[in-house]
């Protein structure tokens, strides 16, 4: 495929963003498809190489819905593959491999998810394909990560989120702890993996240097999401409770007289305002109730005053009373009810799949583009043998291209205006550092990042302290600029003028009663791509409400599939931010490349919320397709059979096992000592079994340490964990072999590992160049050498407290 003027990926002006790019899917997982599905959602030909009999996916149904409409494929595979083509081919046999080295001639990217060292051992590795296309990309996604004492180790997300501590911290001290329900690690990783698949395709476009192999750890995707960052709290903060304790947030999910409602209450403020809405301010003033940890301690109690209000009150109203006072709150979706919410109904975000049933949209929007209607599906093997090898363009068959030696950094050069706060909004654009934009945070003294605060640490100074701010802020410079000034505001506007990107995540009304919407920004630098995050999007009925990871969760369904099936919904704990912030880098990365061709800036719009919706899209597409309503299964899962966590001998001590693949079942039937089991061969009949397996494995694991259980299983090849807390996962030995923790001194709380985007690049990670900066550590070289004030008015902006370093209370 030519390379286009300018070096970008575009086609025509008009086409869709990737329409003149080339990939080969090569995947097993949802999260590879969905990897894929993002590609193809901007354009791209992504031609999907299955096996003989085709993807296992055709077949699938959560809810064991047989496949129906007129290709005999699960509605689940038709969201997943939309767009797509298809071409049967069998990688084991040695024509197939020439096959599809043929197509790789002619491809930009190749998504694979098979398995560390799989493609390597069939020659179709990244330098047998690269001697092919010196330009391709080959995107490898797999549950550790290449190299490593652990790379070849079995595991699925369930097992990962025990791995990273999530699933230690979710539940009730005492009692079973709970792992997420459904798939939001695979999305999370899928989204991690296209920002940084693209990213690497828009440096093989653009020089001379031979394309990269990105190598994705879903571990180290999930590592900083599920649980928040707890490494660095571990490390500079060890007498922080998080991690250590296995709790429930409260308020959360509550009972309403007529279904299940949401709130969050993150600061202080939020609680207080909380206890207005259900009528009890004076447990505001009660200190031993005043603090996450001890309304756990005194949940009973609490519950009950919460329910007294809640019960007596339907979900629309609880709703309205909250929302006036600026609590984050929402009903509780599920697949039967989410499509139906008011705002999702107003904007359109669920549309119509050719398969016959509802889905979420693209969870991003460019410009005023409107939305392509989605396309069905491919039949398998419908491309045939219709696809070409074709012959290697000249540009990419001119001989050897040099091999990088470091990441390509495809945003060095540019500049961003970072008005984010909080996480999904900072960790994107986090990432745009990493890729080498010089990114300046901008804060106040009178209104720091709300994030700063939420250390749970009492210090003079915690406002330096938030692991989040920390994990999320790695790279940037940060100035202090109030905006509520004429002079503040004139600085920003003049930095938005010299930027190549602005980054916001606000509600709406914030920016815009600044003076700071997309029209004014327009006028103030034509150049300059926008990009807001706001929870629920710029408009619709729910436009101006604030939201938070949990609000999205909650609102999503992704909440609705955590949980005991007897209990209350769970929140999985706010992993929707680096799910909408991947996401936003992604589409930045399809805004640059539109300006690249065209010479347009746009409008990014991420509202977070679709992002969530996208990662739940299986319930509501189970709803539509089948009339299945999809529920909590306490700790089974309808993707594995058996799954659960088993007690161990010793105080909460607990073992996670997952069979997700029919293959690992003979091996753990041995292992319990029941060859007769061996022959439920298929995920449905072990569900069928579920209970007689259940009381099987927790006789066995019952009977040995936990992890001697662990080591047995795995050496079987079963997946299994320990459930253990972010704390003990800090030292992981996958982690400190892959290098992925990036030593580096802060000036306040001292040696810091942060967190490597979760991808290494030829077997480097992107360097993360500084630590966090503290509150206005560079306002004076911003001021002076970015925007050219001398040192008389800095001096006056400091005196005002227009800048500062101590925040203002």
């Amino acid at each position: 495929m030519p390379e286009m003027a300018g070096g970008g990926l575009l086609g025509t002006p008009d086409g869709a963003v990737l329409d003149q790019v080339r990939v080969l899917e090569l995947t097993r997982t949802i999260g590879g498809a969905y990897t894929a599905k993002l590609f193809a959602d901007a354009g791209a030909e992504v031609i999907m190489i299955e096996p003989p009999g085709g993807d296992r996916m055709r077949s699938w149904s959560a809810s064991g819905s047989p496949a129906g409409g007129d290709s005999g494929d699960g509605a689940f595979f038709q969201f997943l593959n939309a767009g797509k083509r298809s071409i049967v081919i069998d990688l084991d046999d040695s024509g197939g491999r020439d096959r599809f080295l043929e197509l790789a001639a002619t491809a930009d990217l190749v998504v694979e998810d098979l398995g560390a060292g799989t493609v390597e051992s069939m020659g179709l590795g990244h330098a047998e394909l690269v001697e092919r296309n010196p330009s391709l990309v080959l995107l490898s996604i797999s549950p550790w990560g290449r190299g490593g004492p652990w790379d070849h180790r079995p595991a699925n997300e369930f097992t990962l989120q025990s791995w990273v501590g999530s699933t230690h911290s979710r539940g009730i001290p005492g009692e079973m702890p709970l792992g997420v329900g459904g798939k939001l690690g695979e999305f999370l990783t899928a989204a991690n993996a296209s920002a940084l698949g693209l990213a690497a395709l828009m440096s093989a476009r653009r020089d001379s240097a031979q394309g990269e192999h990105v190598d994705i750890s879903a571990y180290e995707a999930m590592t900083t999401s599920f649980i928040v960052y707890a490494h660095l709290y571990a490390t500079y903060a060890p007498e922080s409770r998080t991690g250590a304790t296995r709790s429930i947030e409260i308020p959360s999910i509550e009972q309403a007289k007529d279904g299940w409602v949401g709130f969050c209450t993150i600061t202080g403020q939020q609680f207080k305002d909380f206890c207005v809405v259900i009528d009890d301010p004076e447990m505001a003033d009660d200190p031993k109730l005043s603090s996450g940890d001890g309304r756990m301690d005194n949940r009973n109690e609490v519950w009950e005053r919460i329910a007294r209000y809640t019960k007596a009150h339907t979900v629309d109203e609880i709703v309205e009373k909250a929302t006036l006072l600026r609590v984050p709150v929402a009903p509780i979706g599920d697949g039967s009810r989410v499509a139906q919410i008011d705002h999702f109904a107003e904007r359109g975000v669920y549309v119509q799949n050719p398969g016959g049933f509802t889905q979420p949209r693209v969870p991003y929007k460019l410009g005023s583009r409107p939305s392509r209607p989605v396309p069905p599906a491919p039949a398998l093997g419908e491309a045939g043998d219709d696809l070409p090898g074709a012959p290697v363009d000249s540009s990419r068959a001119s001989g050897p291209r040099p091999a990088r030696t470091e990441p390509s950094l495809p945003l060095a050069g540019l500049r961003v205006c970072d008005l984010a706060t909080f996480w999904a909004g900072p960790v994107a654009s986090c990432l745009y550092s990493a890729l080498g934009a010089d990114v300046i945070k901008v804060e106040s003294i009178q209104r720091c990042d709300g994030m700063r605060y939420a250390s749970g640490l009492q210090r003079e100074d915690l406002w330096e302290w938030s692991p989040v701010t920390h994990g999320a802020n790695t790279g940037k410079r940060s100035v202090t600029l109030d905006l509520s000034t004429d002079d503040g505001l004139a600085q920003v506007k003049r930095l938005v003028e010299i930027s190549d990107i602005v980054i916001e995540n606000y509600s709406p009304r914030v920016v815009e009663n600044f003076g700071l919407d997309w029209d004014e920004v327009h006028r103030l630098n034509p150049n300059a791509i926008m990009v807001r995050m706001p929870a629920f999007g710029l408009d619709g009925p729910w436009r101006d409400r604030t939201g938070f990871a949990m609000t999205i969760e909650q609102a999503s369904g992704l909440a609705f599939l955590t949980g005991d099936p007897e209990g209350r919904p769970l929140v999985p704990r706010g992993m929707c931010d680096q799910l909408g912030g991947m996401h936003a880098v992604f589409a930045t990365l399809l805004a640059l490349e539109h300006r690249a061709q065209t010479g347009e800036a746009q409008l990014v719009e991420v509202p977070l919320i679709e992002a969530g919706l996208n990662a739940a899209a299986e319930q509501v597409i189970e709803w539509t397709a089948y009339g299945q309503l999809l529920q909590r299964q306490g700790n089974r899962s309808p993707y594995a059979a058996p799954q659960g966590i088993y007690a161990a001998p010793g105080e909460d001590q607990w073992v996670v096992i997952s069979v997700d693949d029919d293959a690992q079942w003979p091996a753990l039937a041995r292992l319990l000592g029941r060859e007769d089991w061996v022959a439920w061969a298929s995920r449905d009949e072990r569900h069928v079994h579920h209970d007689e397996i259940d009381a099987a494995i927790s006789a066995w694991v019952a009977e040995r340490d936990r992890d001697a259980a662990v080591d047995e299983l795995l050496e079987a090849g079963v997946p299994a964990a320990p459930v253990i807390s972010g704390r003990e996962s800090v030292d992981n030995p996958q982690l400190v072999a892959r290098g992925h923790q990036q030593w580096m001194d802060h000036v306040v709380v001292g040696r810091v590992p942060y967190p490597s985007f979760p991808g290494r690049f030829n077997g480097k990670y992107h360097p993360l160049k500084r630590p966090a900066p503290t509150l206005g550590e560079h306002n004076e070289e911003i001021l002076r050498d970015v925007l050219g004030l001398d040192a008389s008015e800095i001096a006056r902006l400091a005196e005002t407290k227009v800048i500062g370093t101590r925040p203002v209370y």
